[in-house]
């Protein structure tokens, strides 16, 4: 009989791999788990954590001109970058530490140190060698810096949440949720923004009025869109860095922030030396139950490129457990995977846009409603919220519903469970709102818009 070190050997100790392992050693197997960096992966220490600490920040800059409406006469404090900083750094060691003792509480052996597959069954960390039944591979991805002249003077988000100072002037490169997020971040903290983008709107992929909206607000809050526009080079000019667009015109700044995608970090893992196959973007090939190429290893997360989102990892953790653990087979249903982009106002979504409905059914029926929140008719502000619902108009069924608007997150939470549930639009009728608040919306829209589809 082959003996290994372990049962389990899990490479990258983000919230996928932290959730694989713990449960696996909670069901009895010897389980080791490999990080090169600090515990938590991406989602703790250079994405979804930090990011949001920084949302709260920079919407205080609104709460503090929207309270003089509400009789707090008073100045918008100075802001003070190091604070922020040093709180954010604080709050992440902590939870660095929490994810040590999650591991250690478990039996899990943490080893520091970069890990390569050597083998099938075996794992080279910092030259020692491991073995292991099952290796899985859960390392995430990293933000994609193209090969352009200039582009190694710009930054990317994991540097953004570390700078020693903020720019004055600061240009984002990118039009998905980490660019208008940062973009939204800069201009509230004070930072003269741009916003350079490919598209016509930013947030491909999302529904289409979503994406109007959005970037009607990112112009109201200052930021400058330069839209329909690649930037093809990157200069030092002085003490700022020049951007070059494919229009011929320039834009400047202390700080260039690419936002431009990620690529799953499997450069330096050696999966050919254990027959692990990657498509063509990098990512590693799984099917349904998460088994690479090769019988032995499995991949989930980030690095597999299927829905990035760090609660489908930590689902796909607690599948692939059960199958391989708990005598449970068990895969991933990744329809109606809520998710949500910490712009200012936030975006909250829910299963199918208007035109994946459209492409998807024969008819569909389109709810909607705009308005201006009753906290900003005493603010003053030009914050305004959309929502939106989707329906099946054969079966009833809520196929999507999409919000932009103060708590929108928030709010779509609850309304994922429903749509998950198959909720009709006859049941959100005759649900009785909570008022006065936004949520009502969606339990109160009568009357659908007037469509061909």
């Amino acid at each position: 009989m082959t003996s290994f070190d372990y049962d389990l050997l899990v490479i990258g100790a983000g919230s996928g791999g932290v959730r694989a392992a713990r449960i696996a050693a909670g069901y009895g197997a010897k389980v080791a788990i490999v990080e090169y960096r600090e515990l938590g992966g991406t989602c703790v220490n250079l994405g979804c954590i930090p990011k949001k600490i920084f949302s709260y920040a920079a919407n205080f800059r609104y709460e503090f001109e929207g309270a003089k409406g509400f009789g707090w006469a008073s100045e918008v404090p100075a802001f003070a970058w190091p604070t922020l900083r040093e709180n954010k750094n604080a709050e992440i060691a902590r939870l660095n530490g929490i994810y040590e003792r999650l591991l250690s509480g478990a039996g899990v052996e943490i080893v520091q140190g970069r890990a390569q597959l050597i083998g099938p069954h075996a794992v080279e960390v910092d030259g020692k060698s491991f073995s292991a039944e099952r290796i899985l591979i859960a390392v995430g991805g990293r933000p994609n810096r193209p090969d352009q002249p200039g582009f190694d003077l710009a930054i990317t988000s994991d540097q953004a949440f570390h700078l020693e100072t903020l720019p004055k002037r600061a240009v984002v490169v990118g039009g998905g949720y980490i660019a208008v997020e940062f973009a939204g971040i800069f201009a509230a903290l004070g930072v003269d923004t741009t916003l350079v983008h490919r598209g016509a709107r930013v947030l491909r992929g999302f529904d289409e009025d979503i994406r109007t909206h959005l970037t009607e607000s990112l112009e109201h809050q200052g930021v400058k869109l330069h839209l329909n526009r690649t930037v093809d080079r990157i200069e030092r000019n002085g003490h700022t860095l020049r951007a070059d667009t494919s229009t011929g015109e320039s834009v400047e700044g202390e700080l260039i922030l690419l936002a431009v995608g990620r690529v799953p970090n499997t450069d330096t893992l050696g999966v050919d030396r254990a027959g692990v196959e990657l498509d063509d973007r990098g990512a590693i090939k799984v099917d349904e139950y998460f088994r690479t190429t090769c019988d032995s290893v499995y991949a989930l997360g980030d690095v597999i490129n299927r829905v990035t989102l760090t609660p489908v990892a930590i689902h796909e953790a607690m599948a692939f457990v059960r199958t391989q653990f708990a005598d449970t087979s068990q895969v991933v249903d990744y329809d109606v995977i809520p998710s949500a982009v910490f712009s200012h106002p936030p975006i909250g979504t829910v299963g199918l846009s208007e035109l994946q409905a459209v492409d998807k059914y024969d008819k569909i029926d389109v709810y909607e409603s705009a308005f201006r929140p009753l906290k900003h008719t005493i603010s003053g502000l030009e914050h305004r919220s959309y929502m939106k619902l989707i329906v099946h108009r054969s079966t009833d069924r809520v196929v999507g519903m999409h919000m932009i608007g103060d708590d929108a997150p928030e709010i779509m939470q609850g309304f994922a469970a429903a749509i998950k549930a198959g909720v009709t639009k006859a049941v959100l009728d005759s649900t009785i709102g909570i008022h006065p608040t936004a949520a009502e919306e969606f339990v109160t829209m009568r009357i659908p818009r007037a469509s061909d589809s």
